[in-house]
């Protein structure tokens, strides 16, 4: 999953990192609420953990614009603030979740897992096409009932064609996953969809391109 942290605490933020990349997701961090709009603004993201307490404003309000325009994106609020008035404030802007700090980062890691389920109407952490499946909260990928041990970035590339699984996952949305804010080009996200073709070649499922759109995961052709 790709993940948008907006926190200001060094310490804290090291902390988020360290905890939700290992899972298999991957991390963007920012410390100020002007640097997360821009991101959010060409970007899309799975979950939002946002600070309400940013040096540049209160969380808030970057909460409240993010709902006005009609981003659903889940986002479970991180704050120092234990007021009720303001737990209250959160969740009736459209918060999905709140956390207080100081807290425990196993409880951090069920309540990410829980929102992403929630997001994408799953009974459980894994995501299916066929014998293909994937847990994001374990980082494994499965073909039938045998391991797929894949690297992190074609992990990445994996669970974003299974959250489109049957229609298509656009090449931005892709590249945002397996590269992050990092320079792409112009035939990288290519060389990682050739080597997740060849694993997957005999499993009855195939990555189709779309020129200039993206690519599908789909069914194979008897």
């Amino acid at each position: 999953m790709r993940l948008l942290v907006v926190e200001d605490d060094p310490l804290i933020a090291r902390s988020l990192d360290s905890a939700l990349t290992p899972l298999g997701n991957t991390v963007e961090i920012f410390s100020r609420g002007a640097e997360a709009r821009a991101a959010l603004r060409h970007d899309a993201f799975d979950l939002i953990l946002l600070d309400l307490g940013l040096p540049d404003g209160d969380g808030l309000g970057l909460l409240a614009e993010l709902r006005e325009r009609g981003d659903t994106t889940p986002v479970l609020i991180l704050t120092a603030r234990d007021g009720v008035d303001d737990r209250v404030r959160g969740l009736d802007l459209g918060a999905d979740d709140y956390l207080a700090k100081p807290f425990s980062l196993a409880e951090l890691e069920a309540r990410v897992r829980a929102l992403l389920r929630r997001s994408q109407q799953r009974s459980d952490n894994r995501l299916r096409l066929g014998p293909l499946a994937f847990d994001p909260a374990t980082g494994a990928a499965t073909l039938g009932e045998a391991p797929l041990e894949l690297p992190r970035r074609e992990l990445c590339l994996l669970e974003g064609l299974l959250l489109h699984a049957g229609s298509i996952a656009p090449r931005e949305m892709l590249e945002g996953r397996v590269f992050g804010f990092g320079a792409v080009g112009s035939n990288a996200l290519e060389v990682y969809v050739s080597r997740l073709r060849k694993r997957l070649q005999g499993s009855g499922l195939r990555i189709r391109t779309f020129r200039g759109l993206g690519y599908r995961l789909e069914d194979a052709p008897p």
